[in-house]
């Protein structure tokens, strides 16, 4: 019976990992496609930026009126400059190098930099024993019993869908912007050149339009832009059922088509999110162009099988905090006040 067992679960697997066969047809990017991707995305965003500069002339409500559209285009920017990071967006390394890095200026966010640490967040995302590369701070059900009371203060506080989209847009711009010890010296100079150019960038704009105005639709936009992305993030690795493993069980193919939700969005927020809602594909095989994720998608019957959710679904995925290892679930807070009511 046990062996049976096995060979039925050594065959579910083989299969599994046939997925990332399926997806590499899709893994070879198109120039005209790519290009045709960044006019849509850095020229109605600039022209965006201008009309805000004047009707702010007019009303500054009148401006901020045109702010979510250009976070919009602000969000499918940096899903251009996280392909390149990837080495997707261009077959030469050296182009998606060089867009990376403008893109990078313009979205405030050091290219080589991000895409070290964005890289061991792919090779951990899932495994509870490398948490803290590029994912929200989880905690099991048995870590946060046995953690102190103001550990616990500490971890409802951050987990609190306002501090984390609030203070994690603030945390985002801040320690993008430095380097520790451990950063290598490319990370380190990326961040450097990034920083000069946004320094650059900023004066430019302030002596262009005034600090008010400038202030106005900056920080507007990238307010709306970033708590829109850090949504995004977290909401394709949060969700019950998501896949959570020891490492000496994680299995990369299950940590990407069961660890990272299909983000099913309306078409028009799909198209400013970059088709990063189908995030299963993205992390089986970060070589696929974001514009070939969704046409991927749909070539292999198992891939209609993965977790969907729906942007009213997602909503549900806030009070989960805490991952269960007994259940292989996220679980709430309220779960815990349960199951000590219920004497476990």
């Amino acid at each position: 019976m046990s062996t049976t067992t096995d060979s039925a679960t050594d065959s579910a697997l083989e299969t599994r990992h046939q997925l990332l066969g399926a997806t590499r047809p899709y893994q070879e990017p198109s120039m005209r496609r790519s290009l045709l991707e960044l006019l849509t995305s850095l020229v109605p965003y600039f022209a965006l930026l201008v009309t805000m500069w004047l009707l702010a002339d007019i009303s500054p409500w009148l401006a901020l009126v045109l702010a979510p559209p250009a976070a919009g285009f602000f969000v499918r920017s940096f899903i251009l400059f996280h392909d390149a990071t990837h080495g997707s967006l261009f077959s030469s390394r050296w182009l998606n190098d060089a867009v990376g890095a403008v893109i990078g200026a313009i979205t405030l966010t050091p290219f080589r930099a991000w895409r070290s640490s964005h890289a061991r967040h792919h090779a951990t995302a899932g495994d509870l024993d490398r948490r803290g590369h590029g994912d929200f701070p989880t905690m099991t059900v048995e870590e946060y019993r046995s953690s102190s009371r103001w550990n616990r203060i500490v971890y409802r506080f951050f987990r609190h869908p306002l501090v984390f989209l609030l203070l994690g847009t603030a945390n985002f711009l801040i320690m993008s912007r430095l380097w520790t010890r451990q950063t290598g010296p490319r990370e380190r100079r990326s961040i450097i050149l990034t920083n000069i150019a946004v320094v650059g960038l900023t004066a430019g704009g302030i002596l262009l339009l005034g600090l008010p105005k400038y202030l106005l639709i900056q920080l507007s936009v990238y307010a709306i832009a970033s708590a829109g992305g850090l949504w995004l993030f977290y909401v394709q690795h949060q969700y019950e059922g998501v896949y959570w493993a020891r490492s000496s069980k994680w299995d990369f193919v299950a940590a990407a088509i069961d660890g990272s939700s299909y983000y099913k969005l309306p078409r028009l927020l799909q198209f400013f999110s970059g088709n990063i809602g189908f995030h299963h594909i993205h992390h089986l095989n970060p070589r696929v162009p974001n514009y070939y994720l969704e046409r991927c998608h749909g070539q292999h019957p198992d891939f209609a099988k993965v977790k969907v959710l729906t942007l009213w679904e997602s909503l549900k995925s806030l009070p989960l905090r805490l991952f269960d290892e007994e259940s292989g679930r996220m679980v709430g807070f309220r779960h815990l006040r349960a199951a000590s009511a219920a004497g476990t």
